[in-house]
């Protein structure tokens, strides 16, 4: 299949099967395979050799990176970056002789996030908006908005602005470096949060 709508573009050594809806201005590249019931949205860049699940959700201006399969259960929402040979799993427990198809324990990976390089996310975890995992990395819990999580298991060592550089927070509030952003750093229900003021 190649670019025959002019809509989105799918390299020809990729296979897309029926049923799959694909966003005005993506781009598959070499030897993917997306399965029945996938919704990839506008202006993505899936790369070589990237694996996309039955009814996967990936929204809009998400980049895959050569190497990743996307499975079942998994959510990713706009601008979402995943690194080289990224790992997603679906289930908890395994086996190769007990069927687990449609027992899969479902990931959301939130607005924004990067997962570096090699990183793997075990399943039934959301990762929050903007977040930044660090190559390598286990996670193993749900990451809070704008963390900073590397090592495995994967531990918080800091925040980042949506623009990825790294906040120090010497007070309650923090302004980005780079872009400007300012931030509030307080504690809620579920522990520390780290939010933009309006």
């Amino acid at each position: 299949m190649s670019d025959s709508t002019n809509e989105f573009y799918v390299h020809n050594s990729s296979y897309i099967d029926p049923g799959v809806v694909i966003g005005k201005g993506t781009k598959i590249w070499h030897f993917c395979h997306v399965m029945p019931g996938a919704v990839v949205g506008r202006n993505c860049n899936i790369g070589q050799n990237v694996f996309i699940g039955e009814g996967v959700i990936i929204g809009s201006r998400v980049k895959i990176q050569n190497n990743v399969s996307v499975y079942a259960g998994v959510t990713l929402e706009n601008d979402v970056f995943c690194g080289p040979s990224c790992v997603f799993t679906n289930v908890n427990t395994p086996r190769s002789d007990i069927d687990r198809n449609g027992q899969y324990t479902k990931t959301l990976i939130k607005q924004g996030a990067t997962i570096g390089a090699n990183a793997t996310i075990v399943c039934g975890h959301t990762i929050g908006e903007y977040a930044f995992i660090g190559a390598g990395a286990v996670i193993t819990k749900n990451i809070p908005a704008y963390a900073l999580v590397f090592g495995n298991p994967a531990i918080q060592h800091g925040w980042v602005c949506a623009c990825g550089n790294r906040l120090s927070f010497k007070t309650n509030q923090e302004t980005c470096s780079i872009c400007g952003v300012k931030y509030q750093h307080s504690v809620g229900e579920d522990g520390i949060i780290v939010e933009v003021m309006i």
